[in-house]
């Protein structure tokens, strides 16, 4: 199909990032707010952007605990009045876990087509290193000191009331044929495809180097020190090291080695329309085809980038064929397989979407064409992913859109599908244009 322009076109001009940091890395002193802050001053400055011509700010932040202010500490507010931008802006911080730095485009770009705003910034950011411990239930009962039971609000990560997403998903990756092998292999993959593209200067183009500088106890700075890979990067990782690691949690098929780590990092991008951007000589990196934000029964969190990429394809008329390359964050190695095993069955393709998921709630949808999933891993996170990069989950959604445009555009442009999933079963999916 051809992608036909219009002047109200929704267009990223700006897209920027952090590198992602390792959990207690180099960027574990780093204040949310000054990280988010970062991501957005860099965007702007990569375009040499006024920040009085930002109207709303959207920004997703899925941990208030690590704030200085961890009650209702207005993250996206304190973050965007650091990088510059005028206080009488408006503001909004939102949760809705890892899918949160995609929809904040949407919600960003919803504004622009209600006429309340003309550019947006958006984006997120996630810190675990900083996430503090926790003491519950002492407010209202005295305790003695020794009988303080401490918490770590991440260790397992996920929601008390349900089963940690690892297990979740390992079961889901059964469900649905995908061995523990194939995860091992897909996250060698990633780590080798983000290697070859890292020394290939590729992100660049997303990427602003970290400047750390050390300083004594009298502030004199004692070195300083650029910073411009993703540190959850491995490049000496052999499949041998995968394979002898044990699963997590008692899941099937996870292990350490074909998940990502808990990383530090932000995103930021910045959306206008065509027409706006074209009256001041920005250059368009991407255009918004379409997005979709879903949900489904929680358990089967890996199934959702499928869902989100097939309601992009419903709502366009797009067909998979169509797509030059494919996004799905790697929450663990097995959401980009199920995903594309998924994307790869004709019959969840050309089915009715709700007919599809009443059926994916009940049982895995299966009989997929297997020349179709090779054809799809092949064009699948073909410069790494979150296993390699890091998922610093708030800020993961906008990165992987970014990382997917410049990608397109680097080998002549074309449509890309992007999508990425959420906690408790969230999705979020777009497809982008690069001209």
């Amino acid at each position: 199909m051809t992608f036909k322009k219009s002047g109200d076109d929704m267009v990223c001009v700006a897209a920027t990032r952090t590198p992602f940091g390792r959990f207690g890395g180099s960027l574990k002193d780093v204040d949310i707010y000054d990280l988010g802050a970062l991501a957005m001053k860099n965007s702007m400055d990569r375009i040499a952007f006024n920040p009085e011509l930002i109207d709303e700010v959207w920004w997703g932040c899925g941990d208030t605990t690590n704030c200085k202010d961890p009650y209702t500490p207005v993250t996206a507010r304190q973050s965007m009045l650091k990088a510059g931008i005028p206080p009488e802006k408006p503001s909004v911080t939102f949760d809705q876990a890892c899918i949160s730095g995609m929809d904040a485009v949407k919600y960003g770009c919803r504004s622009i087509r209600l006429g309340e705003a003309e550019v947006v910034m958006t984006g997120g950011a996630t810190s675990f290193s900083t996430v503090p411990f926790l003491l519950r239930d002492i407010r209202w009962e005295g305790k003695r000191h020794t009988s303080f039971l401490v918490e770590d609000p991440i260790i397992p990560l996920g929601y008390k009331d349900y089963a940690p997403v690892a297990v979740d998903s390992g079961n889901v990756a059964e469900e649905y044929g995908i061995s523990r092998e194939e995860q091992d292999e897909f996250a060698l993959n990633s780590h080798m495809n983000y290697g070859r593209a890292w020394e290939q200067g590729f992100f660049k183009k997303e990427m602003v180097p970290y400047e750390i500088v050390k300083k004594d106890r009298k502030g004199n700075v004692l070195s300083t020190q650029s910073l411009d890979i993703d540190e959850q990067y491995r490049p000496n990782i052999k499949i041998e090291d995968l394979s002898r690691l044990k699963p997590i949690f008692g899941n099937p098929t996870v292990t350490a080695g074909n998940a990502p780590g808990m990383n530090d990092g932000a995103s930021a991008q910045i959306f206008m329309k065509r027409e706006k951007a074209e009256e001041m000589g920005l250059e368009i990196i991407y255009t918004v085809v379409e997005m979709s934000s879903i949900a489904l029964q929680p358990r089967i969190m890996p199934v959702s980038p499928a869902f989100a990429i097939k309601k992009c394809l419903d709502l366009t008329g797009l067909t998979v064929d169509e797509l030059k390359f494919v996004e799905i964050n790697e929450a663990f190695a097995c959401v980009p397989l199920v995903a594309t095993k998924l994307l790869s069955n004709q019959r969840f393709l050309t089915g009715d979407y709700q007919a599809m998921v009443n059926e994916a709630s009940e049982k895995p949808i299966l009989d997929n064409d297997a020349g179709l999933y090779q054809e799809l891993k092949n064009k699948l996170n073909v410069n790494g992913s979150a296993i390699a990069v890091g998922h610093a989950n708030t800020a993961s959604g906008a990165r992987i859109m970014m990382t997917a445009a410049y990608n397109l555009k680097e080998k002549g442009g074309g449509y890309g599908a992007c999508a990425i999933c959420g906690g408790l079963t969230q999705g979020a999916g777009c497809i982008i244009w690069v001209e």
